[in-house]
């Protein structure tokens, strides 16, 4: 037995030292670092976007671009095949995922029925007599989306490599679509601009059979359209269908200036040859060179181009012409993208919130320490090292996981930290309660680890529920927060019931101490024998009040939602030279025609926020407006963070919200219910739900944004508030076990008075730490730390006001509890030695 204990004892350093090493390279300067091994350098902690400063972009396949493709081809397959059929028909046309056709020959029909059913285009459908119906397979252009989404990435990475940004990422996110990072580059427009063009890029012939106006009026003749020019105004020209190159064919692009900007191509051998005898036999006419669909340029051919070399030439300038050629030798993209996603950040402000964040987890754990040593004296000193072991884990942890260092994501730790000492307390005041009872206490700390782990269990569990659903049924940031606190959950429990516990035995062996040390002051909450359930009354009828003020917020829309649920842009600006002049934004804005929300001073005179809607409709209107704002106020404010979020992203965020709120709270009642009686469980719903609306409450009234980390904030204080809840609940219920005929308002006050210095020492470590998130987190993170301050300290009071009263108002019966009758029997001396 005392080697298995020292094995264990060896272990558990082995895993700090180890973690200790993983998380060395990430401590120090880069240039140091690389002196390192290999394999202690490769899973080096990298800090995120909002961390460094930079940009990241997320992109779709346009669905919609995709399916008038397929339409398009869908609707030439058909007339080509009823062409072949020999069958006769008017009226082709296509319109959504449907396409009808008439057929003219009555004798022809069955003809026609057996061709369009071989084409297995969609489900073909006869709704009137000669006419055919086509609805086109939705199976089949997901299927094409998805495939687009495959080839994008690798062409995303080509054509923005090509502008040589350093770090640059490119790869694959949620539902097929593209995840551009660039950290340090706080203006993406070039790399927007670089992305809004598909890059087909083709050289036609133009058709001068006819006059161009001829074929506007009278329809084009067979093998040519009309096409028009990217100019202000458009020209129309007749040009053939068929290419003579595509950008397939071009080996090499670059931008050249002989006075004005042109780009130079080299074409490969096979359409160099090609070009070469087409320019021999149309010496004279015309060639029009497109991309995407548009003419950009036409030249007469001279003779016989035998080179391969081409010269584009048009209304563009030297950027722009560096920009096309990149384009045009990077290749085309398989489809049209649309941005549905921007997020920029200053590295200014990166580098500010990496201080602040560092500052506000340094503080949290300063103040946290501080605190467990005034009331624990030594045994707050060995909960503060298990908390220093469990920091280190974490990070280590994080790590070995490879997810970017994200402001969310220290957030988390920072929670953790209050989270990691609660269980200590937990324990302490059970070690505290045994020897006040009369155990010794070497006796004492065995029983109180034991009887503190059941409780330790449940509020674990609880939060675990709540960052479980956090991290499947979320976005990217909560992910992040939700990963940090989970990992700092499960080290927790390996600290709290490995390392504190042997240190605290350790202390026992070398201090041969029989009492508790004389720096444990938690006890004075043991005289104060408050009758809480004396103003049960006054105390619902408070929270009745409160309650219909809160929702006459609600239902009066005080709540203001962000744009995470609504869509549109938020820029943080810093006036250039004084102060920001709000109402000079927004009157510059509303004249560029920008829908300005509103424009609110920061706390920093020189700063101000913009909340921007979408300038008019479809995915790309937030980034139109975006572009204009900057176009309209760059030459005096820096935008110093950008945020722009389309309408794909911002109803996904609602149904996920949503679904992951309900799912979440579903999954604690349930757990509630399975571990209590009814009794309890609908104590500890009631309670929960008054914390989530009180909270709600508190960010109508305090006017912060409802968005999708205020989702996550109120999760974690249902998961937290529950943890309050159920220390008083396992007390009342050990209480109905011990004392039969006490009345119940009596049973409870003893319950919650016995609990009262676990309830307010463990909610005010938690407090501490948030409170440091909140004052040195910054900017970003200070309205998240908030909601979870606020929310934290309501469940700390609904725990006692609200879970224990309703107890009695649905008439828990003592004596259910009685040995035979559903209760369990008292726990005693012997049982407690018979394990």
């Amino acid at each position: 037995m005392q080697q298995s204990a020292r094995w264990k004892t060896v272990s558990l350093w082995l895993v700090l030292v180890a973690s200790l090493l993983v998380i060395l390279p990430s401590l120090l300067p880069t240039r140091t670092a690389a002196l390192l091994p290999g394999w202690l350098t490769m899973h080096r902690l990298e800090p995120g976007i909002d961390l460094t400063g930079g940009s990241r972009l997320v992109l779709e396949v346009s669905r919609s671009d995709i399916a008038a493709d397929r339409l398009r081809a869908a609707v030439e397959t058909i007339g080509n095949t009823l062409r072949a059929a020999r069958v006769p028909y008017s009226d082709l046309n296509g319109a959504d995922d449907t396409i009808d056709v008439t057929v003219t020959a009555a004798d022809r029909v069955e003809a026609a029925r057996t061709a369009l059913a071989g084409l297995d285009l969609g489900t073909l459908s006869e709704p009137e007599t000669n006419a055919f119906r086509l609805v086109l397979s939705a199976a089949a252009i997901d299927d094409s989306v998805r495939a687009a989404s495959l080839g994008a990435v690798d062409a995303v990475r080509r054509r923005v490599e090509s502008l040589d940004i350093p770090t640059l990422a490119v790869g694959r996110g949620e539902h097929d679509r593209i995840v551009v990072a660039m950290p340090g580059l706080t203006d993406p427009q070039r790399v927007k601009d670089m992305l809004a063009q598909v890059g087909r890029l083709s050289a036609r012939l133009v058709d001068d059979s006819v006059p161009v106006n001829t074929a506007m009026e009278d329809g084009a003749p067979a093998g040519s359209e009309v096409l028009y020019s990217t100019g202000e105004p458009p020209v129309g020209y007749l040009v053939r269908q068929d290419d003579l190159f595509t950008a397939s064919d071009v080996a090499s692009a670059q931008p050249a200036a002989n006075g004005e900007p042109f780009i130079e191509f080299v074409l490969r051998g096979e359409a160099a040859e090609r070009l070469a005898a087409f320019t021999r036999e149309n010496s004279g006419r015309t060639i029009a060179i497109l991309l995407d669909g548009q003419i950009i340029s036409t030249s007469r051919i001279q003779g016989a181009i035998t080179d391969g070399v081409g010269r584009l030439s048009g209304d563009f300038d030297a950027e722009g012409a560096g920009n096309l050629a990149r384009i045009i030798a990077s290749g085309p993209l398989p489809a049209p993208l649309t941005i549905i996603e921007e997020r920029s950040i200053e590295p200014a402000l990166g580098t500010t919130s990496r201080v602040t964040m560092a500052a506000a987890l340094v503080v949290a754990v300063g103040a946290v320490v501080a605190f467990m040593t005034f009331f624990y004296g030594v045994l707050g000193v060995i909960a503060s090292i298990a908390l220093f072991f469990n920091v280190i884990l974490t990070f280590a942890v994080l790590a070995l996981v490879g997810a970017p260092l994200s402001l969310s994501m220290i957030a988390g730790i920072v929670l953790t930290v209050g989270i990691t000492v609660d269980a200590s307390v937990l324990i302490f005041e059970r070690i505290r309660e045994e020897v006040k009872g009369g155990r010794e206490l070497s006796r004492a700390v065995l029983v109180g680890f034991r009887r503190a782990r059941a409780t330790v269990l449940d509020a674990s569990i609880t939060m675990f529920i709540a960052i479980a659903v956090l991290f499947l049924l979320s976005a990217a940031p909560v992910r992040a927060f939700a990963l940090a606190v989970g990992i700092g959950l499960l080290a927790t429990l390996i600290t709290t019931f490995t390392l504190t516990r042997r240190l605290v035995s350790a202390w026992l062996n070398r201090s041969h101490a029989t009492h508790l040390p004389k720096g444990v002051r938690s006890g004075f909450f043991d005289s104060l024998n408050l009758r809480f359930m004396a103003v049960r009354n006054v105390v619902f009828l408070l929270t009745a009040v409160l309650s219909l003020a809160i929702a006459g917020m609600l239902v009066a829309g005080k709540l203001k939602p962000g744009i995470d649920f609504t869509g549109g842009a938020a820029l943080e600006l810093q006036a250039k030279a004084g102060n920001a002049d709000p109402d000079d934004i927004a009157a510059r804005l509303t004249d560029a025609g920008v829908d300005v929300l509103n424009v609110t001073k920061h706390r920093d005179a020189r700063h101000a926020l913009v909340r921007l809607t979408s300038a008019g409709e479809g995915e790309n209107a937030e980034q139109t407006s975006v572009l204009i704002a900057r176009g309209e106020l760059e030459d005096d404010y820096d935008f110093r963070r950008v945020e722009a979020v389309g309408p794909a992203i911002s109803g996904e965020l609602i149904d996920t919200a949503t679904l992951g709120f309900v799912v979440g709270l579903v999954a604690l009642v349930a757990y509630i219910w399975v571990r209590f009686e009814w009794h309890f469980a609908i104590g500890a719903i009631i309670a929960l739900a008054h914390d989530v609306f009180f909270t709600l409450g508190f960010l109508a009234l305090a006017r912060i944004e409802f968005n999708i980390t205020a989702v996550a904030a109120l999760l974690t204080v249902a998961g937290y508030s529950l943890n309050d809840t159920m220390v008083v609940y396992d007390r009342i219920r050990e209480n109905l076990r011990h004392f039969k005929q006490m009345p119940l308002p009596i049973l409870i006050d003893d319950a919650i008075n016995r609990t009262l210095s676990r309830t307010v020492l463990t909610s005010a470590t938690t407090l501490i730490a948030l409170s440091a998130l909140a004052l040195f987190g910054g900017e970003a993170i200070r309205t998240f730390a908030l909601t979870l301050l606020f929310g934290v300290a309501i469940g700390t009071i609904s725990s006692i006001y609200i879970a224990g009263p309703i107890l009695i108002l649905f008439r828990l019966q003592p004596e259910r509890y009685r040995p035979g009758k559903g209760g369990k029997a008292p726990v005693t001396e012997a049982t407690e030695k018979n394990g």
